[in-house]
């Protein structure tokens, strides 16, 4: 039984994808109809941490959501 190698993700694509993740969250506690300000500050910081770990071509869009997220969330938290 000749089995192929599975093939794992990159530690740039899993960080795009748990960044993706973060991001998701926060904007969804962030909404009025599900708004959890802990939550959103939880998700909002933990993309902080990945946004210097992203490959180069991703960076600066992920830099772009974390700022838009960080205004919603001081929006929100008036």
């Amino acid at each position: 039984m000749n089995e192929s190698p599975v093939e794992l993700p990159s530690a740039h694509e899993l960080a795009v994808e748990t960044a993706t993740l973060f991001a998701s969250l926060a904007f969804a506690r962030l909404a009025e109809e599900t708004r959890d300000l802990e939550q959103a500050r939880l998700a909002i910081e933990a993309l902080k941490g990945l946004v210097g770990l992203l490959p180069e071509d991703r960076r600066q869009d992920y830099q772009s959501v974390l700022a838009n997220l960080q205004l919603a969330y001081a929006d929100a938290a008036k």
